[in-house]
C-alpha cells in the first residue's frame, strides 16, 4: 500500500496571474491558504498584470 496521495487527489488553486491550474505543494503544507500564486514570477507580475 502506497501512504502518497496520488497527484489528482491533491488541492488545486488557479493562479490569478497566469490563469492556470497549480498543485499543491510539500513547501506549502504550513501556508496553503495563503499562497495565492503559482511561482515568483507570476508574483513579481501581479501588479503589472492589474494595469492592463
Amino acid at each position: 500500500m502506497s501512504r502518497q496521495k496520488q497527484k489528482s487527489d491533491l488541492p488545486r488553486k488557479i493562479c490569478p496571474v497566469c490563469e492556470r491550474p497549480f498543485v499543491w505543494r510539500k513547501k506549502w503544507e504550513k501556508d496553503w491558504d495563503h499562497v495565492k500564486f503559482c511561482s515568483k514570477a507570476c508574483r513579481s507580475q501581479k501588479n503589472s498584470s492589474a494595469l492592463t
